[in-house]
């Protein structure tokens, strides 16, 4: 770490140090109001503050390929209306990135029709190939997501879903149409996800899932009213949230009209341990006389939560620690993952990653992240191995 971003990663430990002398008065945020009938509004937010730093990535010419950083990761906002098991509603935006994130509205059925026949959910919400993906922002295990997660899963669309669950399993089928809210990704997607849980109680969960996508794209007319055919490029940095340097990318995939993904998921809790992995895939389906091209990647992680918490589930998905103790709770982590962007003529390259990940949840609220990795890539002719260490701070309501 150099003498320039030392002085900011110790003011965020001392910042974090002193919550658990206030951690029980701050349990309780004054970020939500419940009416008489049982509607509540409120506001969610995150703030991240992020410390990136790399060695070992000289380039034969002496260049160093990555450029250490210390700045704001997150800056989010959102306002939620919701009435407890008939609808919810959130309108949120991420100012750091300038990005709009959550904008929908799900609806029970069980109060319209008499049953619960599911949840069905309109406007602006992610896909659901891939299970690091679907995970809530606020709950990452690990400062970003695992390289194939980054690489292939499709971020979010406009459109309507379906959820339905019982205690042994939960499916989920959407269908997503038209540009994402930030004029990108002319297209139709439908995609299902299915997981099966087994064993679905606090500390005690099997979770078995497969998700499949078929995202159809579509070509875009410029505002000179040039027309671009569809094209598709597949790449992720190695796991780092502060720099757009990629060791593993595709490239300009042109003329590419159909993107087919795939994951097979899976996680496993008992009591303070847990782990997590999937396997992902995306082809893709080129026209013109392009060749298609193939992609595969995956990742997992073991956890254990030192001081006997269990990670939380709920909804297919896995939360954030809530500490029992006066000293937060305390998490360590490692995860291995993978990607190959070699196929034919295109040779995006091949990346692994090992990361040591350590978690400190203060309160319900705050949480300290570190991660060290060692990425190890191969992209034509030019291997590079960097080193990075990671510091975030997180507020989160």
């Amino acid at each position: 770490m150099n003498q320039r971003s030392l002085p900011a990663a110790i003011a965020l430990l001392l910042a974090a140090a002193a919550g658990p002398a206030s951690a029980y008065d701050l349990e309780d945020w004054p970020v939500h109001y419940t009416f008489g009938d049982g509607t509540d509004i409120g506001l969610t937010g995150v703030y991240r503050y992020d410390i990136n730093e790399f060695s070992d990535d000289r380039r034969p010419n002496g260049s160093e390929t990555f450029a250490d950083a210390h700045t704001n990761r997150r800056k989010e906002l959102g306002l939620v209306l919701k009435k407890k098991g008939v609808y919810d509603a959130i309108v949120d935006y991420e100012f750091q990135g300038k990005a709009w994130l959550d904008t929908n509205l799900r609806v029970q059925s069980k109060p319209f029709v008499g049953r619960d026949i599911g949840a069905f959910r309109f406007g602006y919400s992610k896909t659901p190939v891939s299970f690091e993906g679907v995970t809530g922002t606020k709950a990452t295990s690990f400062l970003e997501l695992a390289l194939p997660a980054q690489a292939i899963f499709e971020g979010r669309r406009t459109g309507i879903d379906w959820q339905f669950e019982r205690p042994a399993y939960i499916a989920n089928v959407g269908y997503y149409w038209g540009q994402d809210l930030l004029g990108d990704n002319d297209g139709t997607t439908f995609a299902g996800r299915f997981a099966w849980t087994p064993h679905k109680a606090d500390g005690d969960v099997i979770h078995l899932g497969i998700a499949a996508s078929r995202e159809d794209r579509d070509g875009t007319t410029d505002g000179r009213g040039v027309y671009h055919d569809p094209g598709v490029r597949i790449g992720t940095p190695p796991e780092t949230g502060l720099t757009p340097v990629r060791l593993v990318d595709t490239g300009a995939l042109a003329k590419a009209d159909r993107v087919d993904r795939s994951g097979l998921e899976a996680l496993w809790i008992h009591g303070p341990w847990s782990v997590q992995g999937e396997l992902l895939r995306a082809d893709v389906s080129r026209f013109g006389g392009n060749p298609d091209f193939s992609t595969r990647g995956g990742y997992v992680f073991g956890s254990w939560v030192l001081t006997g918490e269990s990670r939380p589930y709920s909804g297919g998905n896995t939360g954030n620690l809530k500490p029992k103790g006066k000293w937060g709770a305390w998490e360590l982590l490692l995860r291995y993952s993978e990607l190959d962007l070699d196929d034919g003529a295109v040779q995006g390259g091949k990346e692994r990653d090992w990361t040591l990940g350590a978690n400190w949840y203060l309160t319900q609220h705050f949480k300290v992240q570190a991660n060290y990795i060692q990425a190890i890539s191969d992209k034509g002719n030019l291997p590079l191995d960097p080193r990075i260490f990671e510091l975030r701070a997180q507020i989160y309501f």
